[in-house]
């Protein structure tokens, strides 16, 4: 008895989903991403306005001034979805606790002195509040933005917002006592050098505009925060006097903000490239909320870095700007 096998080509009838191959082709495979952003924001068939705000559908492209064509523009380089994004911020996960192992084993913690243990956490413990207001803040602009490939890694950034107030956290604790956090909520309160970044971040959460929001929070906000106080605060004032335990354990931040600045600098570049008036009026933002940021973050500067500190936000701002120019904002 002889058995012959034959090898058949078996062709798909489609490569992809019907509302993905509108944005590829009938004839061209789409990626994990595309298949699930690329046209699935819900456009019809709503069954009633919202009760909360009956001038708007539930998901509603007018509740930002922004004008486009069509949302699906605003793609996110990184090509993230709950997947890739799970299995980058799990790597991530795993590198922070090999550090956190490695400083353990190493007693680097012991080894600071107590002064620059104390102004690490006099400088970043109260910024786990300021990170709670980022993940609210694009936890709104993923409820009330519009087009999957926008709100989608919105809700992402509010979770890595929710990650890096917990790495705060766990910094404090791996620093010194548990009541360092409840001393930086009473400076995130009461102090008056915290006052003016507080006011900026409550003001941020009434914004109603997801744009607005988007470019206050993510572009304007942190865009110079982070490079102040894990750059020039962490790295180049805190290393060199035998704190390179603290960059260690912050090393997510920085990372991070390197990351996302490529998805948040892509969507307002294609955002302003739509129209005149959506370049006018996203250059506005950009410059109304980048000054109110760097006056707000003036005094912290100065309380991280001393006489410093001015020169340092003024090279965070010059970062923030050449970032806007290479998007094609001209504040």
């Amino acid at each position: 008895m002889s058995v012959d096998l034959h090898t058949r080509e078996i062709k798909p009838l489609r490569n992809t989903f019907a509302h993905t191959a509108h944005y590829v082709g009938n004839d061209k495979p789409a990626s994990r991403y595309q298949e699930a952003t690329l046209g699935t924001q819900p456009t019809a068939n709503f069954h009633y306005r919202p009760t909360w705000d009956p001038e708007h559908e539930i998901f509603d492209a007018s509740r930002s001034a922004i004008k486009l064509a069509d949302w699906n523009a605003l793609r996110d380089p990184r090509q993230y979805y709950y997947a890739t994004w799970t299995m980058a911020r799990a790597r991530q996960q795993d590198a922070i606790e090999a550090s956190y192992e490695f400083v353990d084993s190493r007693k680097l913690v012991s080894k600071m002195n107590d002064a620059v243990r104390a102004k690490v956490c006099q400088v970043l413990m109260p910024l786990r509040h300021v990170a709670w207001g980022g993940n609210m803040n694009n936890s709104s602009i993923g409820a009330y933005g519009y087009g999957t490939p926008f709100t989608a890694p919105a809700m992402f950034h509010a979770m890595d917002q929710l990650g890096a107030a917990q790495f705060i956290t766990r910094l404090g604790l791996a620093l010194d006592e548990p009541g360092v956090l409840q001393a930086g909520k009473n400076d995130w309160l009461n102090a008056a050098c915290w006052q003016p970044l507080r006011h900026y971040v409550e003001d941020t959460l009434v914004l109603k505009d997801p744009i607005e929001l988007f470019i206050a929070q993510n572009f304007a906000l942190d865009g110079q925060l982070y490079p102040l106080m894990f750059g020039s605060f962490v790295d180049d004032h805190i290393v060199p006097q035998g704190g390179t335990a603290v960059a260690m354990l912050t090393a997510f931040m920085p990372e991070w903000h390197s990351e996302s600045a490529r998805w948040i600098d892509a969507v307002l570049k294609v955002a302003a490239a739509e129209s005149t008036d959506n370049k006018q009026l996203i250059a506005g933002w950009v410059q109304a909320w980048a000054d109110r940021a760097q006056t707000a973050l003036a005094p912290l500067a100065e309380l991280a870095l001393g006489a410093e500190g001015a020169q340092a936000l003024l090279e965070a701002r010059a970062g923030l700007d050449l970032r806007g120019k290479k998007a094609g904002i001209a504040a």
